[in-house]
C-alpha cells in the first residue's frame, strides 16, 4: 500500500488482532515489490493485505511468492493490482469494499434528505432575510414527504443507499440492467428503466460502475429530462455523468448537484461548478475518511481471522465480479 498509509489505516486494536493471527511484521509496508525487504518477504507470505497503492500482483511479482493463497484488500476496488495471473494461481481475494460503501451510502442519503429539504435555498435566503419571511409559503414544496428517488445501479453502495433510505416516506426507484426479477422489490424499490427514472425522481443518485460501457450514462438527454429543481448526486466516477452537459444546467440553475467526483478529479480553478450556489463539491471524500479508515482494516482482520480458522471468507471477490468491477 502507499507509505504511511497503514499508520493511518490500522488502529491499535487491530494491529494487535493481525499480529495475534498471523506472523506479521507491522514495520513492513511495501509499495514497491522490487525492493529488497519486499522480495523477501514475498517468499514467505502466505497472506497480503493490501490497501490503496498497492502495485500489481503480476506473474513476474507472483513468481517471487510461490506460498501466496490469499489477497486481502482493505478497501473497495481491486481492479488495480489484482491481475489475470492472480485467477491462474488460484489465489484468493477478498475485498473491503462493503465495509468503505458503509460512509459513501451514508453521505449520499444525508444529501437526499437534505435536497428534499432544499437546504442551499433556505441557507442562503435565511442569511439574506434572517427575519420577518414567510418560509412555509416561500418553501411550500420542500420536504421529503413522498419524495422520489432514484438510485442508479445495484452496487453495494445502492444497495446500501436504499437499505438506508427504506424507513423514509420516499417512493423508491432503481435502475440496473444486471438485476434479477424481483430483486428490486426485495430491496425496497421499484425496477424502472434509466430514461424514467431520470424523468420521475427529484433526486437521482449515482452509484454504477466505471467501465467503458458506463461512460456517460447520464446523457446530455438525460440531464434535460430530469425535473426543474432536481438534483443530482453523484459519489461514483465523474465520467459517468456528461459533465459539460450537467455543469449548462447548473449555471442555469435548473437543476441542482452534489458532486463528490469530477472530470477531471479537481477541477480547473476557473470551473464555474466552484461558485455556484446549487452546487456542493467535496474532493472524492464520501467514501472511507479519518477514522472510517478502521473499519475496512477491520474488515479486512475479519476475513484473516477466517482463514486462520478455516471459515469461507465473507467478502470474496470472484473472477467474474472483477471483470465487471470499476
Amino acid at each position: 500500500m502507499h507509505a504511511g498509509l497503514a499508520s493511518k489505516l490500522i488502529d491499535a486494536p487491530t494491529m494487535r488482532r493481525l499480529t495475534e493471527l498471523s506472523d506479521l511484521d507491522p514495520s513492513l509496508v511495501v509499495d514497491d515489490f522490487a525492493a529488497p525487504a519486499a522480495s523477501a518477504a514475498l517468499q514467505e507470505a502466505e497472506v497480503l493485505i493490501s490497501c490503496w497503492g498497492c502495485p500489481p500482483l503480476t506473474e513476474e511479482v507472483l513468481a517471487l511468492a510461490p506460498r501466496l493463497r490469499v489477497v486481502i484488500h482493505a478497501a473497495g476496488s481491486v481492479k488495480h493490482h489484482i491481475t489475470d495471473a492472480c485467477w491462474h494461481r488460484g489465489i484468493a481475494v477478498t475485498s473491503a469494499a462493503s465495509a468503505n460503501a458503509v460512509p459513501v451510502a451514508e453521505y449520499t442519503v444525508a444529501f437526499v434528505l437534505l435536497a428534499g429539504k432544499d437546504l442551499l435555498r433556505i441557507r442562503d435566503d435565511y442569511r439574506r432575510r434572517r427575519a420577518g419571511h414567510d418560509w412555509q409559503s416561500a418553501y411550500a414544496a420542500a420536504g421529503n414527504y413522498r419524495r422520489t428517488v432514484g438510485v442508479v445501479g445495484a452496487s453495494r453502495i445502492g444497495r446500501r443507499v436504499l437499505e438506508l433510505l427504506r424507513p423514509y416516506d420516499l417512493d423508491l426507484l432503481l435502475y440496473d440492467p444486471y438485476l434479477p426479477p424481483g430483486e428490486a422489490e426485495r430491496l425496497g424499490a421499484r425496477p424502472v428503466g434509466l430514461d424514467e427514472l431520470c424523468r420521475a425522481s427529484d433526486v437521482v443518485s449515482v452509484h454504477a460502475p466505471e467501465l467503458p460501457a458506463t461512460r456517460h450514462l447520464v446523457s446530455r438527454e438525460r440531464l434535460a429530462s430530469m425535473r426543474t429543481g432536481a438534483t443530482l448526486i453523484n459519489t461514483s466516477r465523474g465520467s459517468l455523468i456528461d459533465q459539460r452537459a450537467l455543469t449548462e444546467e447548473l449555471v442555469s440553475g435548473r437543476l441542482d448537484a452534489v458532486l463528490d467526483v469530477t472530470v477531471p478529479e479537481v477541477l480547473p480553478p476557473d470551473s464555474p461548478l466552484y461558485g455556484l450556489p446549487n452546487v456542493v463539491l467535496t474532493p472524492h471524500v464520501a467514501g472511507s475518511l479519518g477514522v472510517e479508515l478502521h473499519r475496512m482494516a477491520a474488515s479486512a482482520a475479519d476475513e484473516l481471522e477466517r482463514y486462520v480458522t478455516g471459515r469461507p471468507f465473507a467478502h470474496l471477490v470472484s473472477a467474474d465480479e472483477w471483470e465487471r468491477s470499476a
